[in-house]
Order: structure tokens, then sequence, then C-alpha cells
């Protein structure tokens, strides 16, 4: 811990007496620099397009610790060194960013009256140096992209506007948020002031337009500017109360536009996020949340009616039921993921500072709530840096770590740029911080602790209120350094009330545990430390802490879990140095084995298991009971959603803002099943919650009531095979047949498909390697089944329709260009045979493009295949090249390597008409590019606009393994 040295009080450095901190050192030796501790090498990042092998970024022989990964040193120099590529004002070290930044910080620090000597300057220098050069914390992406450059230091991650019922304060909205945008960062703001399209103008007596149709100009703005240069969409939130008269159409826009999509998709248009004719629909720039009260949510409970208030007056224009609106909200969430959920009436109820007003938004991905024009900038602790080789956590040297970086953030906003003047004040008078912590997942793990449990749930809130107890009892310590924050003085009884509140909710966690016991106990220390300090000195900081989704800055601390998030899957893949990739099971799980108390020779066999089959399941020697410790938020045995919802409500109670996190659900939960997790949201103390149900979005199949309207030939071809009788089409005894190896997630197979006479799909076999009986016996059923079907005339479209995205183990990488990864072999067998049978309009209609297609669309924007003369090139295709290429599948599948190649080369060949060109071998590819999702297909997260590699969730946003782009947080 560190001490407070009294003085006379100043801003800047002065001789004779004055306070400041006085440091002790946590990491680091007096004398020896923190870079040399270390060992440096060399190392090459090249970024390869993996279609194209054309190399898209290279900066060779840059430097790193030799402990950094692959990946890590990857995403720091694309995406934080800052110069152009190939002058000498290029970055080319991790020393020459870190002392970009922590330099600016130490001399801010030293300009602002922080410290007492030039010695703690230069503690404080070493231990941040240490902490960030050995991945112990990070700051956000602002930070890393600004601080020690000429352009504006700006260090907020998050901001949060306002808008009045005024058209100067909507349009000076939409120059704010495209000033943000243009930065890179997102915004939210609440619309509720804006009078509804049920109340009169003053000016005229006509009728208000409503702020839903205000949100249409904004969209178009974000996306304008998106196209402008961003290389991902605008983040943004918007925000309605729920007693606004216009909240059934607010609660209805994403729904019904998610209609539109799927209409023009099966149209032909290309409406994948980031597609070329996406901008046609509106509302998809912005996550929009419902700002629920306790009125409400009791009404609901009650099942009364509700009222909904003039903007202007305050009173009751129309009344609703509340469970009938409730119903609404969940089934759009259902259909479309949108609207979220914001419970103000906890959200206000914690507010530190509520003389300067309520809380009324939040920023785009929910998890900071203050002021309205204000920002906040963050930092995340890896958590795993902390799980001692005994298996206890570091209690004592992270609090010193928090001290640290809490006095860093507190130092930033001294010398940072805010976008607007209004941000700026507002940022400078109440210091809003936000301190989190990411690899949660992978330390309950390390720890034998299941994430949806009560032991994990225990662990999580106790290192929560130690974090949050630290930063505050910090916060009050720099209040009496360098003063409390310019509010706090009208705000004293509210801040000290909302203390209390947090150390009361700390005595109140159930300790189950050695581990989490002495955690616990010494966040109790600190909640007390803290409220001495701060009744004698004020805070400084009148936010302290959130749980924000750490994507980008995940990776460069080489996390294996981001912010509050489980495990994703118990595999990854491993950047090689040099190129390449290999598949690994989590370093967390031997870690996790031998706490459990397994023997060296038991976690070998059950981490190979794991390694062949991607779960624990059936793994030999692994007690069932111990199954839950690796449950993962994907996969055989995924955490169910009230999992995630409980693990949010531990930690709630010890965080100053919300949680970035989504609740993932299965493709078959009800709107029932939405209604309850919002409600135990609202039951369980959550500030703010989000939802997303599997292939909810643009790519999923179509129901039946609505495939009858997507054409018109579609309804007459349905007509003509829906007869009283159903005529069945033998398959001639001599047919052109095409047999097929594939491997899907390590599951190899064989797949033989045979023609009816004029050319279409009339048979299937399907024949997997190492099967039993029972399988091979349910696969030749299965097969049967859907041969028969076909000679009934059912089109092959349906069978693509209803079995591509289905979901099952086996399941990931394939061996096929074409069709990189899938999602279980019946996925992998239906994309493979529209491609092999359907024409180029009836799978464009369904969202699946052979690999030659899918680079020509970023070639051309067009999947379609010209020839200079406007002939398709399928059209030039002869019989016997088709014919050629189904003798080579059949070589393939004999091991025919010959015709292996030769059948690659023609690929690329037929269209092209370039004989001589070949696609780069599967060898080369990076984890990245392995995990490159199908363009078009239904996916549960969209695909990077960066690099095309399928994001995974990060909280409510999404973040790339590959590249480390975000969809909108850094």
């Amino acid at each position: 811990m560190t001490e407070t040295v009294n003085g006379p009080t100043g801003s800047s450095r002065k001789a004779g007496a004055r306070k400041g901190l006085s440091l002790q050192r946590v990491y680091t030796t007096e004398g020896v620099h923190p870079y040399d501790a270390v060992t440096w090498e060399r190392r090459d990042v090249v970024q390869t397009n993996w279609k194209t092998g054309e190399h898209v970024f290279e900066q060779r022989g840059v430097e790193f610790p030799d402990f950094w990964s692959v990946n890590a040193s990857t995403i720091v120099t694309t995406k934080y060194f800052r110069g152009a590529v190939g002058t000498p004002e290029r970055e080319q070290s991790l020393r020459q960013l870190l002392d970009r930044v922590v330099l600016t910080y130490t001399q801010a620090g030293r300009d602002h009256g922080y410290f007492t000597t030039e010695a703690d300057a230069e503690v404080f220098e070493h231990e941040l140096t240490h902490m960030l050069l050995h991945q112990v914390f990070s700051f956000n992406s602002p930070v890393w992209f600004n601080v020690g450059t000429s352009s504006p230091q700006q260090v907020s991650a998050c901001f949060i506007l306002a808008v009045d019922d005024s058209m100067d304060s909507i349009l000076n909205w939409y120059r704010e948020e495209g000033l943000i945008f243009k930065g890179g960062s997102g915004a939210g703001l609440n619309l509720s002031r804006i009078r509804s399209s049920k109340e009169l103008l003053r000016s005229s007596g006509g009728t208000a337009s409503g702020p839903v149709s205000f949100m249409r100009g904004a969209d178009a703005s974000a996306g304008t500017i998106k196209s402008g240069g961003a290389t991902r969409r605008a983040a943004k939130m918007v925000v309605l109360d729920v007693d606004h008269p216009d909240i059934a159409e607010f609660v209805a826009t994403k729904a019904r536009e998610e209609d539109k999509i799927r209409v023009l998709r099966d149209a032909g248009y290309d409406m994948d996020l980031g597609g070329a004719d996406i901008t046609s629909v509106q509302y998809q720039n912005a996550n929009n949340s419902i700002r629920v009260n306790d009125e409400f949510m009791r009404a609901v409970e009650d099942g009364t009616e509700f009222g909904l208030r003039g903007r202007m007056t305050g009173e009751v224009i129309e009344t609703v039921d509340a469970r009938s609106l409730w119903n609404d909200i969940a089934e759009a969430a259902w259909a479309c993921a949108d609207p979220g959920i914001q419970y103000d009436g906890t959200i206000n109820d914690w507010h530190t500072s509520p003389e300067a007003g309520r809380i009324t938004a939040s920023n785009p991905c929910s998890e900071y709530m203050h002021l309205d024009n204000s920002s906040c900038n963050l930092a995340s602790l890896n958590l795993l840096k902390f799980l001692k080789d005994d298996g206890s956590f570091d209690t004592e040297t992270f609090v010193k770590a928090v001290e640290f970086i809490i006095t860093a953030m507190d130092i930033s906003i001294c010398f940072a740029d805010f976008p607007t003047e209004a941000i700026g004040d507002t940022t400078r008078a109440y210091r809003q911080l936000g301190i989190g912590f990411a690899n949660l997942g992978a330390l309950l793990m390390a720890s034998g602790l299941a994430y949806d449990s009560d032991g994990g749930r225990a662990l999580a809130g106790a290192i929560t209120s130690l974090m949050t107890g630290t930063s505050f009892r910090r916060s009050a310590e720099l209040a009496g350094v360098v003063g409390p924050y310019d509010g706090f003085a009208q705000n004293a009884s509210a801040h000290e009330r909302v203390m209390r509140k947090h150390q009361a909710a700390n005595d109140e966690i159930r300790t189950l545990h050695s581990m989490d016991i002495a955690v616990h106990r010494e966040a109790a220390k600190q909640w007390a430390d803290n409220l001495k300090i701060g009744e004698k000195n004020g805070w400084r900081n009148s936010q302290a802490s959130v749980l924000a989704p750490t994507g980008t800055i995940g990776f460069m601390m080489d996390c294996d879990t981001t912010g509050i998030e489980p495990d994703f899957s118990l595999v990854k893949f491993k950047k090689l140095v040099g190129g390449g990739s290999m598949q690994i099971v989590n370093q967390t799980i031997p870690a996790a084995l031998k706490k459990l108390g397994y023997a060296g020779e038991t976690i070998e066999a059950i981490v190979e298991y794991i390694a062949e089959n991607g779960h624990v399941v059936d793994a030999p020697g692994l007690k069932t009971e111990h199954y839950e410790v690796f449950d993962t938020a994907m996969g055989q045995r995924s955490i169910k959603p009230m999992g995630h919802v409980h693990m949010m409500a531990a930690c709630q109670p010890f965080l100053s803002g919300a949680i970035s996190k989504t609740v993932n659900l299965p493709e078959s939960a009800s709107v029932e099943e939405i209604k309850d997790v919002y409600f135990q949201g609202w039951k369980l103390g959550l500030k703010a919650l989000a939802v997303y149900r599997d292939n909810c979005k643009v790519g999923q199949p179509l129901s039946d009531g609505k495939e009858a309207k997507s054409s018109g030939d579609t309804k007459v071809e349905v007509k003509e095979v829906i007869v009283e009788k159903p005529i069945r089409r033998k398959m001639p005894r001599s047919r052109q047949a095409i047999t097929t190896s594939f491997a899907v997630g390590g599951a190899k197979g064989y797949m033989t498909s045979g023609a009816l006479e004029d050319g279409s799909l009339g048979e299937i076999f399907l024949k997997l390697g190492k099967q039993g009986s029972t399988l091979a016996g349910m696969m030749d059923a299965f097969s049967i089944a859907i041969s028969i079907s076909l000679q009934y005339g059912v089109p092959l479209e349906t069978f693509v329709q209803k079995f591509t995205n289905m979901k099952f183990e086996p399941a990931g990488l394939t061996d096929d260009p074409d069709v990189r990864m899938s999602q279980s072999i019946m996925d992998y067998t239906f994309r493979r045979l529209a491609l092999d049978y359907l024409d180029f309009e009836a799978r464009s209609a369904l969202g699946i493009h052979s690999a030659e297609e899918r680079q020509r669309y970023l070639d051309t924007g067009s999947h379609q295949p010209t020839i200079s003369d406007g002939t398709t090139a399928a059209e030039l295709i002869s019989d016997d090249v088709v014919a050629r290429e189904r003798s080579d599948r059949e070589g393939e599948a004999r091991g025919d390597d010959s015709a292996v190649a030769r059948e690659r080369s023609d690929r690329e060949d037929e269209v092209r008409g370039d004989a001589g060109a070949k696609p780069a071998p599967a060898t080369a590819h990076t984890s990245a590019e392995l995990m490159e999702a199908i363009t078009g297909a239904a996916v549960d997260s969209p695909l990077c606009m960066t690099c095309g590699t399928k994001m995974r969730p990060a909280g409510s946003c999404h973040v790339c393994e590959g590249c480390g782009s975000t969809s909108g947080c850094s």
C-alpha cells in the first residue's frame, strides 16, 4: 500500500513542502529497468489474405519479449504501432509503444502534483511499465492509439451524449455522433426527451415526428461515416424509456427491418453485415435498449395497466397492458436480439452523483452508465496473473496493482482531449474511471471451479468487490493529494451512501473455499478503509469500475477469456512463428485437472481426448462430477442462460457501472424463456441485460409460413410437387455419381451422391470412419430417407434450408476449400450438395458460395462469374469439364493425389481461365484464416470486416481472434 504525504495543494509541482503519493515497488527492483529483466526477440509480422495469398500487412523485425504469443505481437503491431509502415517514424518495438504511453502518464503525474519525490515518479514509471510488459493489465484501445502521438490525446472509449426536444439539439446529436464515430469510438444516448408522434407541436399545432423517425437520420449518418473509411460498423446505443408513448414503435423497429432483410436476402441481395445492399434497410448501426422502471416491472409482475406519459406535460396520455408490452419486447428480442433491457431503478439507486442529474443512458456496450455528455476511460486486469503456484489468489499483489492502475487512469484525465467541449467539461468535473478485468473464466477453471456454481460466483463476486473497494480507497487517497472531483461537494452524502451499499453487499457474500474467503476478508478491509479515508478527504472519482468486453486488449494480454465471459471452447488454434497454426487444448485445462487431484498420466489422457473430441464427456478417467468445471459458452456442454445471469448478479453489486454481456440462448429458446431472463435480471439487481437467440439474425432458415412468400416461382414449384398422389422418379440403373471424402472437426467420412436422368440429385450415401454399428445404421437410414424424398420431388433447396446451420458435434474446420467451417456433418453435407447440384442463382438465394465466388465478390463486388462479353462463366463450362471434376472427386475418395491436385487447379481455372493459377496450400493458413466462416451462411457472430474471420462474442460486442478488430468496443 502507498502512503500519502500531506502538504499544500497545487496542480503543478512546486518548491518546498507539498503533498503527493509515496510509492513502493511491487514488481521491480531499484536500479534495474523492467526492459532489462526480460529476453527480447525479433519477429516478422505478415498478414495474408487467405483467399488470394496476397500480403495485406507486412512489418519485419518487430521486437517483443520472447514470452509474448505470436497472436499478441501480431495484433499489437497491426493495431497499435504508430507511424507509416516502411518509414523511420514507424514504431518497431514494444518498448517504443510502452514508453510512448507510460512516459506521457508519468510526466503528467509530475506536472499535476501526484508524486512526492522524483524517486516516486520513477517507481510509478517502472511499475506501470512492468505490468504492461508482463500483460498484468492493459489500458483501453484509445490510449494505445493516441497517447504520446500528434493526434488528440483521447483516452476514453465510452461516451454518452444528450439530445433535447428541439431541432437544433437533434441536428447537434448527429454532428457529435459523427465526430465520435470518426475517431473510431462509440456513443449512446436516451431519446426520451423528444416528444412522441402522438403529441402536438407548439409552433404549428401539427403532430410531432417522434424519436423513431429521427433515429433513421442518425442511422444513415452512422452508416455513411462507416462507409467513408472506418474498418468496423459504427457503435452506438439508442435508449427509450418504457413510458414513452412511442415505445411500441421503438420495440418493433429492428424486428420489422430483420423481416425485410430476410426477404431481400432471399431475392438475391447481399444482406450480410457490411454487405453491398444492407444499407437499404434501417436501424442496423445501433443497439436498442428499453429503459424500464420499477413501476413498469411491478405492473408486469401484477398483470396491471401501465401509463405512457407525454413528454411535454408528464401526464398519462395512454395506458397499455404491461404484460402485453413485456411480451412484445421479448418477441422482438427473440426475433432479432433487440431491444435489450436497462433497469432504471437499480441504475439510479447506485448513482453517486444524483444532484448533477439522473443516469439516462449508456455507452454502446452497456457497461458505462453515468451522466449525459460524459466519457469513461477503461483498463482491465488479467486475473490469471494473480493465481499463485499454490493455487491461491495473490490478494496482496492484486491490491497494489489496482492502486497503480487507478492512479494512472486518474492522471490521464488531466491531459486528455475530448470530442466535444461538453463531454470534456463533465468528465473533468466527475472523473469517471472504469477499471475491470479479463480472464475470469480461465481463473475459475484453473481453480477447479465451475462457472455456473456457487463457488465460482463467490470467488468472482469477492474479486470484483476487492477490485472496486481498493479502487475507491485509492480514489479517497488521491482526493487528499490533488482534491476530490469538482462535483463531489454537492453529492457528498449520495456518494457516501453508495459506498455503504457496496460495503453492505460485500458483507452478504457467502464464501465457500479458502480462496474466496481470503479475497473476501481483504475486500472487507478495503471497504472499511475506503469509508474511513473518504469521510475525511472525499473521493477523487465519481465512478471507479465497470466490466467491459476486453476484446482487442484481451488478446494483447494473451487472455483465454474476455471480460466476465466463460471460456468459449476447450480447443483453440495457436498461431506459429513463421505462419501457420496448430490446434491446442486450452492451457488452463491441465492446471484445472491438477487442481482437482488428477495424476499426470490421467491428465495427459484427458487432454488428448479433449483435443480429439472438443469436449470432456466420456473422457477417460474424468469423474462426471467434474464435467461442470469444463463447461463453456458453446459446444457439447454449454452453460445454461441463467448461469450467465447469476454470474452477472454475483458481480454487479460491486461495480460502479454495469456489465457488458449478452446472454446466449439456443435457437429452440421460446419467447417465454427470454421474458424470464429479462425478468430475473430485474429481480437479481442487474443494471442491463441483452440476449441473443442462436440464428435469429440474417441467414437463418425461413419458416414454412414465410417460405411460400419468397417468390412466385417457389409457389409454383411447390404446387407442382404437392399433388394428391405423389409420383416417385426411379433412379437409372447406370447413373452419374460423385464421391467426396471429407473431414469435419477431425471426423472423416465419405459421401456419394447420385444423379437422376436430368442431372438433378436423386440419392445420397453417407459413411463415417471409426463409427459404431448404431451410428452406421442411423446414417444409412438418414440417407435412405433423404434419397426417397428427393425421388418424390422434394427440392434439394428445402433440405439445404433445413439442415445447413444445424449444430452438433463433430463440428469445426473441414478440409474442403469451399466450406471452410461447418457446424455439423449435416451442415457440411448439404452445403457441399448445394455447391455440386444447385445453380448459381439458387445457391446465392441461400447465401452459399464457393471460395472462388467469395473471392470474386471481394475483387469485383459481385459473386456472379462473368466474361468480358457478359456471358456467365458457368455457361461456358462444358460437359467434359463437369465430368472430369466428378471423376476427380472419385479419385480423391480413392486417395488419388493427382486427381486431388488436378481438381484444385481445375476449380480455380474453370471460371478465370487461368491455367497457371494455384491456390495457396492449406498449411499456409493462419488460425484466423482457418476459422473463417462461410459468407452468407447463418452465423452466430458477424464476419470480421477486416479479415473475414468469424468473430466471437466479447461482452455485448464481437471480437476477431485473427486480427483483433471489434464490432464497436475497444
